[in-house]
């Protein structure tokens, strides 16, 4: 005979919910300053003032878009800590407070909601955990990010206007050289000897890492106090414009507003060159000598026809025959080897790529090399008395010898 045992619903048993809140302002200003903290008190407060809530803390990012959620300290925290299982219940002011981005929203909402999380937004009045408000938690969200997209094309029109009337930003922070004082830019007498001293450097032969060595060597910091310098930002300032006294108005544009990613305008955005738009601090002859210098030493050869190609070698700034000697089959410059105790010069092509890639280039022995340069210096010298050519590293003997 079947026997039965009647087994009655558990009691749910009373439990308080562990409630968190989240804040964001755009920007730290006196006004969001104020803002923020009155936030914090009035959701600590409603917090600890409900007999049925646990405070599990107000979290808060500032100045973050509220497009992106990298660098959302605040929001990583929070949802860190209810991913632990640490928190029950989320208060936001709004949606648009969480995120801008409608399917970043999505995500998070579904997250939490996977863990049995709800998240109130009080201006909606809406709950995350009802999958029936899912719909129209997207389609505000989505008015949110229109709003967005519509306040950065207002900010970019604005801009461009600027830039048409020849407006240039002096709101820098860290410009090695240069101040701001009221709107415009003043130089910084120190700072400037640092610059012109990179020029200088650069004029005589040194590369970015043997600037980049000298000036820590003789302990000068770059302009946010570090003892380190990178060769890039030593590159960047010796292609300044700035530092002439000129300025190029949009070198970059903000390719989509919802990653806020710049891309380098080449043609894609008008641009706009202000000539004389503050005090130089190296003149136009030294700035021009420095790029023609840059690109006598890059990697690449512009032709007639306005076509780039590959010149297979680079600046050496440690040999000088580095720079003038040259493969007369392949083009690729000449390095520097030690072979049986000889110092020799041998084509790159035919040491990176095997000799079958270059087989007729020949192998020269410095000694020679060095007695053939001195011969038509001595040719030059005899008929233009006042030559004055030193082979050495700070003035560069321009003849460029191809061998076959």
């Amino acid at each position: 005979m079947k026997k039965i045992i009647f087994i009655p619903p558990k009691s749910l048993e009373y439990k308080k919910l562990r409630v968190a809140a989240y804040c964001r302002v755009s920007i730290l200003n006196k006004i969001q300053r104020n803002s923020l903290q009155w936030q914090i008190g009035y959701y600590t407060n409603m917090i600890q003032d409900n007999p049925d809530w646990i405070f599990a803390g107000v979290f808060y990012d500032v100045g973050k878009s509220g497009l992106r959620r990298k660098g959302r300290i605040g929001l990583d925290k929070m949802l860190k800590k209810a991913t632990k299982g640490k928190i029950d219940y989320i208060l936001v002011k709004s949606i648009s407070r969480l995120s801008r981005d409608t399917v970043e929203v999505l995500k998070i909402i579904r997250y939490l909601r996977e863990r049995s999380i709800n998240m109130h937004f009080e201006n909606e009045n809406l709950d995350s955990i009802r999958v029936d408000k899912e719909f129209e938690i997207t389609l505000r969200s989505m008015i949110a990010q229109d709003e967005s997209k519509n306040t950065s094309e207002n900010i970019q029109w604005g801009f461009q206007r600027k830039f048409e009337r020849g407006e240039i930003f002096t709101k820098y922070k860290n410009f090695m050289g240069y101040t701001c004082v009221d709107g415009e830019l003043v130089i910084v007498p120190e700072q400037a000897e640092v610059v012109r001293k990179i020029f200088e450097l650069y004029l005589k032969g040194l590369s970015f890492g043997q600037i980049k060595g000298y000036l820590e060597s003789m302990d000068i910091k770059t302009v946010t106090g570090n003892e380190h310098w990178d060769t890039t930002t030593i590159q960047k300032m010796l292609k300044n414009e700035k530092y002439k006294g000129d300025t190029m108005l949009q070198k970059t544009y903000t390719e989509d507003f919802m990653t806020g990613k710049k891309v380098k305008n080449t043609g894609q955005m008008d641009s706009y060159y202000i000539s004389n738009s503050h005090t130089a601090i190296v003149s136009v002859e030294v700035f021009d000598k420095v790029q023609e210098e840059m690109i006598k030493r890059s990697r690449v050869v512009c032709k007639e026809d306005g076509t780039v190609e590959s010149k297979g070698r680079r600046y050496n700034s440690k040999y000088l025959l580095g720079n003038i000697l040259e493969c007369g089959y392949c083009g690729a410059s000449y390095r520097r080897r030690t072979e049986r105790g000889k110092v020799v010069w041998r084509c790159a092509t035919r040491m990176e790529e095997g000799r079958s890639m270059c087989e007729d280039s020949t192998t020269l022995n410095e000694e020679w090399i060095k007695e053939i340069v001195r011969n038509r210096v001595e040719k030059i010298l005899i008929f233009n008395d006042y030559v004055d050519i030193c082979y050495n590293n700070e003035e560069k003997l321009n003849i460029t010898l191809k061998y076959k």
